[in-house]
């Protein structure tokens, strides 16, 4: 019998590591190494299924792809002189928003010995956010929304209008599929400070450079609390993740990093702040 996406889901114990009210000075270099921390760990089987939750304030979040942008020091200015830090991820994708309307939250799982088939761990994700949001009686469709920052196939809408992004990143034995879910605020605000970011970083170079960056239309993107006309925060979307991974039969538990992940959690950062150092200078 084929293994459904929820079969992900229901594991036996999820180790919880919420990160999502550490304030404005918790920056998103710290993330990624801390998600490829948790890779290791739970690929080397040392730690059980982990859901982290994170928030960021007021920062751009740039693929690799991005950093070869003709003009990307003209277009970081422009985020910079919007008040907005910018780092640069150790994955593919492209230009994100992170505020503190912006809910993230990465789930970490072993590969198994056949592996964890790449779309499983995307749909794995789609489920949990269906469940998560039930209540609202919302249809949830996934698949690319053209005109919105970061696009991929499981950009996740309502009546066409995108909320949330899905990425994933295999390392060391373990996948982590994260997820950047927009509670409230203006979804077409942000899509609009990337559209001026690539504005800028392109001038007239859009047809002469390798790769391929959005063609971006605010009006693609909105955040939940737009789109279901009712105040949806962080902290609503926090205690439906834990409600749903709860209500999956799960026994949940919260537990800081052991020593020996301090310590790779110290060299994967050291890592992150090289690679934005190499970039940015």
């Amino acid at each position: 019998m084929a293994k459904q996406p929820i079969d992900l889901l229901m594991q036996p114990r999820w180790r919880i590591i919420d990160q999502s009210s550490l304030g404005p000075y918790f920056d998103a270099k710290q993330s990624f190494a801390m998600d490829d921390t948790l890779c290791a760990s739970v690929g080397k089987g040392l730690s059980p299924a982990t859901a982290r939750s994170w928030v960021h304030h007021q920062t751009i979040v740039l693929g690799i792809q991005d950093t070869r942008l003709p003009y990307l020091e003209d277009g970081v200015r422009l985020l910079e002189n919007e008040g907005y830090r910018v780092i640069v991820r150790n994955s593919g994708g492209l230009a994100v928003v992170l505020d503190e309307g912006v809910l993230n939250i990465s789930l970490i799982f072993e590969d198994q010995k056949k592996g964890i088939d790449i779309d499983r761990g995307y749909e794995a994700m789609v489920e949990l956010m269906k469940r998560m949001l039930k209540s609202y009686e919302a249809k949830i469709e996934a698949y690319e929304i053209e005109g919105s920052y970061c696009p991929g196939s499981y950009d996740l809408s309502i009546g066409g209008k995108k909320f949330a992004g899905i990425s994933q990143r295999r390392l060391r034995g373990g996948v982590a599929v994260q997820i950047y879910l927009c509670a409230d605020k203006s979804g077409s605000e942000r899509a609009d400070l990337i559209r001026r970011f690539y504005q800028a970083a392109l001038k007239d170079k859009s047809n002469d450079v390798k790769g391929v960056y959005p063609d971006i239309r605010p009006e693609t993107m909105a955040s939940l609390s737009e789109l279901l006309q009712t105040d949806i925060t962080v902290q609503d979307l926090m205690l439906s993740l834990l409600t749903e991974l709860k209500q999956l039969g799960s026994h949940l538990y919260s537990a800081g990093l052991t020593i020996d992940e301090e310590l790779e959690f110290e060299k994967n950062l050291v890592r992150m702040v090289e690679r934005n150092e190499k970039v940015f200078g």
